[in-house]
């Protein structure tokens, strides 16, 4: 599964970095036509992440990940074979529901082979997942020197063999044991109650709730940083590239040894508080960085990036442990699709959020920081209070033999 993720983010690297550029140069879109396509092509992948986790309650996962990873190839593939619009949303719609719904299986399938060393094994994937993409970055910075049609759409093609390799990766993976499906036989009783259902398990959804606020670091250095950077009279607008190359090298060097900070369940909770440091600082540097000079800025800016890539990090080992820890083991796949909501969600909150910040300028970083920072430690009190309950006692579901 490691060489998964790392074949999976290096095709995706590539696409990324290039998509809107396709989109202009390539097909000819309008900017207001590629911003509609990435928005409701969003919106529509926002309903992988659930769908795709209950379904893998009740199919074998490497069967239904292989599914997916067919489908994100087909819809890639099909983007190479029209320029009509509506085909282009339906295609990239396709796939973005493709990609929502495999990084929850993913995650599932983590979840069930590594047990208790789950925090570690999360680390470690995150630290291929980042050298992946930038592999697959460096790879289409290469490319686009060349900037024809024909390097575009081979980088697009190899963003669909990644998948195509990714699915028979899969294939050779055994099927991990899972708590929501047993074999039964006509002679066994029905189930007499239903698995547990996680749009009706209230606390869980405001844990999701608050995780949508906590993946806001995502903006940050996606759209943020960049914007802020080049509406900056004192800042070097080459600055933006670099601390995004700091920020993946963090993650790279530091992911797995943070990751023993948060190995048990009452440790990941603990890390909520420092976790709340790190976004007030982030917050409160970005909005130091308009009172100096260029180095002032450059200082303050760079220290902006430090502190919400801890939180990154710091964020990534305490969701991974208390979405799996709150959810029913009977349930675990529709628990977390419905957790993944909260990373799709924020692809749309998050640009809004920051460019609101950026409008509103040093009050509106602070505003920005302080508010996921006051939400962590509202999420540290929800979780307590949420791990304090009695386990659900729920069957598993079964599949028959006939």
């Amino acid at each position: 599964m490691l060489w998964i993720a790392l074949v999976d983010r290096t095709g995706s690297g590539l696409w990324a970095a290039v998509s809107v550029l396709y989109f202009t140069y390539v097909t000819g879109l309008s900017v207001a036509q590629v911003g509609t396509l990435a928005a409701v092509s969003g919106a529509i992948g926002i309903a992988g992440a659930p769908l795709g986790g209950r379904v893998a309650d009740r199919l074998p996962l490497t069967r239904v990940l292989i599914s997916l990873q067919i489908l994100r190839a087909l819809a890639s593939l099909a983007l190479l074979t029209t320029d009509n619009y509506a085909l282009l949303l339906a295609f990239s719609a396709a796939g973005s529901f493709g990609d929502r719904a495999a990084n929850v299986l993913t995650k599932l399938y983590a979840t069930r082979v590594s047990g208790p060393d789950r925090v570690r094994y999360q680390a470690v994937t995150r630290t291929v997942a980042n050298a992946g993409w930038a592999l697959g970055g460096l790879t289409a910075a290469a490319a686009l020197t060349i900037g024809t049609t024909t390097a575009y759409q081979w980088l697009l093609t190899g963003d669909a063999l990644s998948f195509v390799a990714a699915a028979l990766l899969t294939a050779r993976c055994a099927e991990p044991s899972s708590p929501a499906r047993t074999i039964a036989t006509s002679k066994d009783p029905a189930p007499t109650t239903r698995p547990a259902n996680p749009w009706r398990d209230r606390g869980y959804l405001a844990y999701v709730a608050t995780e949508t606020v906590l993946c806001l670091d995502d903006a940050v250095f996606k759209v943020g940083l960049p914007l802020w950077i080049a509406h900056s009279d004192q800042a070097p607008h080459g600055l933006a590239p670099l601390l995004m190359v700091l920020n993946n090298l963090m993650v790279v060097a530091l992911q797995v040894p943070l990751a023993r900070f948060g190995a048990t369940t009452a440790a990941a909770r603990s890390l909520l508080l420092p976790l709340s440091a790190a976004f007030a600082l982030g917050g409160v540097a970005m909005a130091l960085s308009a009172t100096g000079g260029a180095f002032t800025t450059t200082l303050f800016l760079t220290t902006s990036a430090v502190a919400f890539t801890v939180a990154e990090m710091l964020h990534a080992t305490v969701s991974w442990e208390l979405s799996v820890a709150l959810a029913p083991g009977t349930a675990q796949g529709a628990y977390l699709g419905v957790h993944g909501l909260a990373q799709s969600c924020q692809r749309s909150i998050g640009p809004l959020a920051v460019t609101a910040a950026i409008a509103t300028g040093p009050l509106g970083w602070t505003a920005f920081g302080t508010t996921i920072a006051v939400t962590c430690v509202f999420q540290h009190r929800l979780v307590r209070d949420q791990l304090s309950r009695t386990t659900l006692s729920v069957p598993p579901v079964t599949v028959s033999e006939h």
